[in-house]
C-alpha cells in the first residue's frame, strides 16, 4: 500500500502557510563595501501564527521583516505570499501588496502630528479609494477595538507613547490586512505600556491575525507562539 504520509504533510503544509522566505540574501553596499545583511535564509510562517523575530542589533531582523513586508526586494532568493512570489512583482503590484495584505507598525508610532488620531488611522485608507464617510467609520472601529473610543480627536502630542503605539495598530488594522508586521513596537515604551502593546498584539493573534514581530527584549518573547534566533543574518534556532 502507497504511503501517502508525505503528500499529506505537504498539503497541508500548503493550506497553511500564509507567507514564506525561501533561500533569501540581501546584500547592502556602504562606502564601497558589501555587507551581507541576510545569508540564505528560509523561514516560513502559518496562518494565525504569532512569531517573534529576535537577536541582537545587527543580526538582520529587520531585514528579514522589510522583506516579508514589500518594504525592499532580496539580492537572492523569493518572498511568497499565500502562493504568490511578491519579489516578483512590478512597483504598482508591491504597492498593492502592501496597502491590501500587509499592516506595518514601527518603533517611532510613523503618526502626522498635524491629524487626530482618527485622521491618522484613516489616511491610508485614502489610497484605496475608500469613500470619506466609510473611511471615518472603519478608523472609528479600529480605534474601539484598541481601547481608545475616547482619543480620537486628539493629535499625536497629547497622546502617550502608549497611546500613539495604539494608534498605530489601529492604523495597521483598518484596511483589515491579514498580516501586520511589528518592527521593535515596544522600543520607545516602557515595560508596563510594551507588555500592554504585545498583549493587544497576543489577542488580534486569537482573532486570527497572523502577526510577526521584532523585539530585542527576550521578555516580550513569552506573548508569540513561536520565537526565532537570527545572529550575523542566519537563523540560529
Amino acid at each position: 500500500m502507497e504511503d501517502k504520509t508525505t503528500d499529506d504533510d505537504e498539503q497541508q503544509s500548503a493550506v497553511t502557510t500564509l507567507i514564506q522566505a525561501h533561500d533569501v540574501t540581501k546584500d547592502y553596499h556602504i562606502g564601497g563595501l558589501q555587507v551581507r545583511a541576510l545569508d540564505n535564509v528560509s523561514l516560513s510562517i502559518g496562518k494565525g501564527e504569532f512569531v517573534a523575530l529576535m537577536g541582537p542589533s545587527g543580526s538582520g531582523k529587520s531585514t528579514l521583516l522589510h522583506l516579508l513586508g514589500g518594504l525592499d526586494r532580496p539580492t537572492q532568493g523569493q518572498v511568497i505570499f499565500a502562493g504568490q512570489e511578491i519579489t516578483a512583482l512590478n512597483p504598482r503590484g508591491l504597492s498593492l501588496y502592501r496597502r491590501r495584505r500587509v499592516g506595518f507598525m514601527f518603533q517611532n508610532f510613523n503618526l502626522i502630528g498635524t491629524l487626530t488620531a482618527l485622521e491618522n488611522v484613516a489616511f491610508p485608507l485614502i489610497f484605496s479609494g475608500v469613500p470619506e464617510r466609510e473611511r471615518k467609520a472603519r478608523a472609528a472601529r479600529a480605534l474601539v477595538s484598541v481601547g481608545l473610543a475616547d482619543r480620537m480627536d486628539h493629535r499625536p502630542t497629547e497622546l502617550s507613547g502608549g497611546q500613539q503605539q495604539r494608534v498605530a495598530v489601529a492604523r495597521a488594522l483598518v484596511a483589515d490586512a491579514p498580516l501586520i508586521l511589528a518592527d521593535e513596537p515596544t522600543g520607545n515604551l516602557d515595560t508596563a505600556s510594551g507588555e500592554s502593546i504585545m498583549q493587544l498584539l497576543a489577542e488580534l493573534n486569537q482573532g486570527g491575525r497572523t502577526i510577526v514581530v521584532v523585539t530585542h527584549d527576550p521578555r516580550m518573547s513569552r506573548f508569540a507562539s513561536r520565537s526565532v534566533q537570527l545572529l550575523d543574518g542566519r537563523i540560529t534556532e
